[in-house]
């Protein structure tokens, strides 16, 4: 997973098909690339949505891109062990929020569809309504408390640096935590919520400190540190943890 803020280059990535791979009698989907770049067929299992895809560097080599997949079942087998198992937002889970595991229960109806309280001294998340609109309200929730935290967190360090966003976006992305454009546009991953405060703290100043400096050269860091992220801290706990909060809510991989 790329860690933060290093841009992307400006590379022609082309869907060219799906197929099925059978492993230990389950048929797995495998997506196909070209990439012109690529130098030869390369196989990859996303950590976190264990989606597979080849990539082939010429359609002459997408030919051979599901049997270059089959030589590779072992490994593919190995490192979809590791995908975390997903978490179904629903009555009786438990999620984290804003770090602290909450205990998924059902609310009364009427009061509002989501809120956060405690009961017997555990911190909850209560939600009403048919059990089958549970995991969106619950979803959404959290969504929109990413979105007014990250908005309320950026505009509290851009302050400090004297520059402001033109924009800030809130996704589902599943290979970085945070982004910034040359044109001062923020994008964040939603799932930041369930992270403790500090991590998300980190992943903001990182963001904006990007505004000033869009590398990650010593005066970048310096601007990070004078913002007061807990760089290190922060750093460690996504290496470690960083990955299980896919579980929630999976992300649907999409073209």
């Amino acid at each position: 997973m790329r860690l933060l803020g290093q841009p992307r280059k400006n590379v022609k990535r082309q869907l060219a098909g799906r197929e099925l791979l059978r492993i230990d009698g389950d048929f797995v989907p495998v997506t196909l690339r070209l990439n012109p770049r690529a130098r030869r067929l390369i196989v990859k299992v996303h950590p976190s949505t264990g989606e597979v895809t080849v990539v082939a560097p010429s359609r002459r080599a997408l030919e051979g891109a599901l049997a270059f997949a089959r030589s590779e079942t072992d490994w593919i087998r190995k490192r979809l062990a590791r995908v975390p198992k997903p978490v179904l937002l629903a009555v009786g889970a438990r999620v984290p929020f804003r770090g602290e595991v909450h205990h998924i229960v059902e609310g009364e109806k009427g009061r509002a569809p989501v809120w956060v309280d405690e009961e017997d001294g555990e911190p909850v998340i209560l939600v009403s309504g048919r059990p089958e609109h549970m995991p969106r309200r619950i979803a959404d929730f959290l969504k929109r408390e990413a979105r007014k935290t990250l908005d309320a967190r950026t505009a509290f360090y851009s302050d400090k640096l004297g520059i402001k966003p033109r924009r800030i976006t809130v996704r589902d992305t599943a290979s970085r935590w945070g982004s910034c454009s040359a044109q001062r546009g923020l994008s964040f991953s939603w799932r930041l919520i369930l992270a403790p405060d500090f991590v998300l703290d980190y992943v903001v100043a990182h963001e904006v400190a990007h505004m000033k400096e869009m590398n990650h050269s010593p005066r970048f860091w310096q601007l990070v540190n004078l913002l007061g992220a807990e760089v290190k801290r922060a750093q460690r706990w996504l290496a470690d943890h960083g990955t299980m909060l896919h579980r929630y809510a999976p992300r649907i991989v999409v073209d």
